[in-house]
């Protein structure tokens, strides 16, 4: 037997309790793929990062608590908070990970930390009745990135009412589907459905932010973007959109630290 750390972070809020919560496990070398696996579905979260602090840059893995996915922005920005404020020197503002998608920086400023992530250009898609009946409600328009389906609405009112039959959207060949409107507060909102992944409403999705920046930054014709994703724990991003990357800045509130006895 062995033990390991764990952190649990709340990302993309600055308020315990809210945003997405994500477990962040520190290693020197890489667990089986099993054992990871067994513990994100301990933790029961929507993502558990690992970071193995052996390789240069560290090099990080998210699982689910049914599977492992190749990009994750909640837990990624909760590992880099985990490492900025325990692991690194206290003078440190940039940090790097190796991963699935390749390299991924981030950025801290005071107590905002940036994902800087690769821009995901949707395209639009013409058949989408699957989508529709899922939702029951029709999108104006939809479009599909790597690895999600984005469904555009009129108003933030409808994407906040949207009760969907999640049996019917997890038939889609996707990791899962994105719903999102212009918002009078900010300038743009949404949620997120990720019934193949396990997760029927995540929190609060960094990853989706890189198909949602690209559209809304075409749409209303700017390159700095507030958004805020509306689940029940809702949370706050700030974005940009730099040529054919993706900045997504937001604060973190860290809930738990403890041992893993494996």
């Amino acid at each position: 037997m062995f033990s390991i750390p764990i952190y649990q972070v709340d990302a993309f809020t600055d308020k315990l309790f809210s945003g997405n919560p994500a477990a962040v496990c520190p290693l020197t070398e890489w667990l089986s793929d099993d054992v990871m696996q067994a513990i994100a579905a301990e933790n029961n979260l929507s993502e558990t990062a690992f970071i193995n602090r052996s390789t240069s840059p560290f090099t990080i893995r998210w699982f689910t608590p049914i599977t492992e996915v190749d990009l994750c922005g909640h837990a990624t920005l909760a590992a880099a908070r985990i490492l900025f404020d325990e692991y690194l020197p206290k003078n440190s503002k940039e940090l790097s990970f190796n991963s699935r998608r390749g390299l991924l920086k981030t950025y801290r400023e005071d107590e905002l930390i940036y994902l800087d992530f690769p821009a995901d250009f949707p395209v639009v898609v013409e058949e989408h009745s699957l989508i529709n009946e899922g939702l029951q409600e029709q999108p104006i328009e939809v479009l599909q990135g790597k690895d999600d389906y984005l469904a555009i609405f009129e108003n933030e009112q409808t994407i906040r009412s949207l009760q969907p039959n999640f049996n019917v959207l997890s038939e889609l060949e996707s990791r899962g589907l994105i719903v999102s409107a212009p918002s009078e507060q900010v300038d743009f909102v949404s949620r997120c459905f990720f019934p193949q992944m396990g997760i029927d409403e995540d929190p609060v999705t960094g990853s989706a932010h890189t198909v949602m920046v690209p559209y809304w930054s075409e749409r209303l014709r700017k390159s700095e973007l507030q958004a805020i994703q509306c689940s029940p724990r809702g949370g706050l991003l700030t974005c940009q959109l730099r040529t054919d990357r993706v900045l997504i800045g937001g604060f973190t509130v860290r809930y738990l630290v403890g041992q893993i006895t494996v």
